[in-house]
């Protein structure tokens, strides 16, 4: 076995909103960078800084000893691994693909099986942090990976991240990231309830979150985007559109292991709702518009 580190070329795809700060990351830590993203000007700041572009995922792969992805929907993430001239045709035997979009772990066990036959290791390590963890190197990686593919990336995972867990073997990573999805979504729902409620009961909600963030009501949402609420800031930290999306799969999962999850299904519901309406590129903070408006 033999760690990723610099000198060893990492191919990354997707520098959106947090790709890039990912990408950057390890950048500067010293790793050669060939990148990959849709939109050419966003990843203009990684390229100014050394990185080096390819016109394709798979020829961003054909260099490189590792390959992270972390693009916007499942279908994404089947085209750049599966499609022909995609990352798993090129990728050097040998090598790891890291896919750290939220997908179906149905697809990471697919992705995974299918890079084992070509002799590269496949990791599914879905993230939460949204962009601030993402700029602040510290995210929440949930690892699906067999053990020697994940001992060989846990240096990138280190530098992206302060929780990096591995749950078991490949899709394992994406089933945790829904487990994380699940106890969001019904959390948004008190948070954006209880700013609706400090504020209509005449309540400064800026001084009611200094009490209760800090109590059994505290959580991340209620620290980090109840404020984003109050302050009418809805830029994405995390899309309502993705947010969406990982919550149907998650409904999907369950439905299939025959569990029913009324919260997930109700924040779902009321999330397409500020879709319809034009938020589907707010972040997920942009609920509390159904909210206000009341």
């Amino acid at each position: 076995m033999s760690l990723i580190q610099p000198p060893n070329a990492i191919a990354f795809i997707g520098t959106g909103v947090m790709g890039a700060s990912m990408a950057g990351h390890l950048l500067k830590a010293g790793y050669p960078l060939r990148v990959f993203n849709r939109t050419r000007a966003k990843a203009q700041p990684l390229l100014d800084a050394g990185a080096t572009w390819c016109d394709t995922p798979g020829q961003a792969a054909a260099e490189a000893d590792a390959t992270i992805t972390i693009v916007g929907f499942p279908n994404d993430v089947e085209s750049v691994y599966l499609d022909a001239g995609g990352i798993l045709e090129h990728a050097k035997p040998g090598s790891v693909v890291i896919d750290m979009t939220t997908s179906r772990p149905q697809l990471a066990q697919r992705i995974a099986q299918q890079a084992r036959a070509k002799q590269v290791s496949a990791i599914d390590a879905p993230v939460s942090g949204g962009d601030v963890g993402a700029r602040e190197a510290r995210l929440s990686i949930m690892v699906g990976a067999e053990q020697d593919a994940f001992d060989r990336a846990k240096s990138l995972f280190d530098l992206m991240g302060k929780n990096v867990v591995l749950q078991g073997p490949p899709g394992a990573g994406q089933h945790t990231k829904m487990c994380n999805q699940i106890a969001i979504a019904s959390n948004m729902l008190g948070v954006c309830e209880a700013m609706a409620y400090a504020c209509k009961s005449g309540l400064d909600p800026r001084t009611v979150l200094k009490s209760i963030e800090s109590g059994a009501a505290g959580s991340w949402s209620l620290s980090n985007l109840a404020p984003r609420m109050l302050d009418c800031d809805f830029a994405p930290g995390f899309y309502v559109k993705h947010f969406i999306k990982d919550m149907k799969i998650a409904i999907e999962s369950a439905e299939s292991m025959g569990l029913d999850l009324p919260g997930l299904t109700l924040a779902k519901q009321l999330y397409n709702n500020l879709a319809a309406e034009g938020g589907g590129d707010d972040g997920t903070q942009a609920l509390f518009r159904l909210y206000a408006a009341d």
